[in-house]
């Protein structure tokens, strides 16, 4: 898929109708709300989305008018091979301030050489009350786990979140594979959907699909 343009796809009551959304529209807010970020537009070469800026606490960008319940959210996404310091991802099922569902990366621990951190590569949070730190504490392994593909740290890769009901799956490039598979911990059914990065993290998006079942 030639990465060109932020996509949504909507199947409702089994019609489907898609929206392609102007990156210039997206930047000016007249699309999306941001959050303690600020967002650029991003071209190089044949890749064409949004770059989010760094900056303290997570930040996020939220698509007006949209509801997500169930399907698949698909997105390319670069983060960068910097310890502590890239997070990048997608939320859902968002409910304002901080209440959302969230699906993130950690692209420098792709291809650690140690296997713990490497165990750290991609993460389901449900916000306020599952972040990170609280999972692994209590539910070590069970919300994080490792990518099945190699992967570049510094490279574009696409992600897929598949949501059915409480279940939730990523796929990364491809894969046949899921890297996570988790039960959702919120009682949220459905809500809105934004980009997200984490704590001091920097991030870019292009090619969001979004499959919603009917």
């Amino acid at each position: 898929m030639k990465p060109t343009f932020l996509l949504l796809l909507l199947i409702t009551s089994g019609t489907s109708f898609s929206q392609r959304v102007n990156l210039e529209d997206l930047k000016s807010g007249d699309n999306c709300v941001t959050v303690n970020r600020t967002m650029t537009l991003l071209n190089e070469g044949t890749w064409s989305g949004i770059t989010l800026d760094e900056k303290e606490g997570n930040g996020l960008v939220w698509l007006d008018d949209f509801t997500f319940t169930s399907g698949t959210i698909e997105v390319d996404i670069r983060g960068k091979n910097k310890p502590g310091q890239s997070f990048v991802g997608i939320a859902f099922h968002g409910s304002g301030g901080d209440a959302y569902d969230a699906v993130y990366f950690r692209p420098f621990n792709f291809q650690s050489p140690d296997p713990v951190r490497k165990s750290h590569s991609v993460q389901y949070i449900s916000m306020p009350d599952h972040d990170w730190g609280a999972l692994r504490q209590q539910f070590p392994g069970k919300y994080e786990s490792q990518l099945t593909d190699r992967v570049n740290p510094d490279d574009w890769f696409h992600a897929a979140i598949k949501v059915e009901g409480k279940s939730i799956a990523v796929f990364v490039n491809g894969s046949s594979q899921p890297s996570l598979v988790v039960e959702k911990l919120s009682t949220r059914e459905t809500g809105g959907i934004g980009l997200w990065v984490g704590n001091g993290s920097a991030g870019d998006f292009a090619n969001l699909v979004i499959s919603a079942n009917p």
